[in-house]
């Protein structure tokens, strides 16, 4: 594998990672508790989001609910935050997707109703990794990728191992 053919490959990753990792990176919503029994509370963040520009919508989905959750309350390590009780949910798992007062995704996050007396509750669910992980596999295949040849590459010459 020649220089040019790496430094394009390498050029080409780094170049989708710009564009990929932004949003993976600022897009943060949590729901603390992960897991809480029916009729217990969760509460819903969105750390992105700006309480000047207005409240933040979460939108809540799963087996029996699709619902929207305003909130106009400032979370305490920034953001803007609002608590849910789940008494008539029916058992599983919810998705809660934000969206802030500009307009802007504040990402997704997930929780589970469980029964009374189920598991224990835990540290908080959030799904935001999921986008880094696919932005970094993407990085690593490009950046992997050395046969793939730099348009610009003054060598065009075809490739024989």
């Amino acid at each position: 594998m020649k220089v040019s053919t790496a430094l394009c490959s390498a050029a080409l990753g780094v170049g989708l990672g710009t564009l990929l990792l932004p949003g993976a990176a600022l897009a943060d919503t949590t729901v603390s508790p992960a897991t809480t029994p029916v009729g217990g509370t969760v509460v819903l963040t969105a750390t992105t989001c700006n309480p000047k520009s207005g409240d933040a919508i979460f939108r809540v989905t799963g087996p029996n609910r699709d619902q929207n959750v305003r909130s106009t309350t400032a979370a305490a390590g920034g953001g803007l935050s609002a608590e849910l009780f789940t008494a008539g949910f029916t058992l599983g798992t919810y998705t809660v997707a934000a969206t802030c007062g500009d307009g802007s995704s504040a990402g997704t996050a997930t929780f589970a109703v469980t029964p009374i007396g189920g598991a224990p509750a835990g540290s908080g669910g959030d799904d935001r990794d999921t986008g880094a992980l696919a932005a970094g596999g993407t990085l690593l295949g490009t950046a992997l990728a050395g046969a793939v040849r730099c348009p610009l590459s003054p060598d065009r010459r075809p490739f024989h191992p």
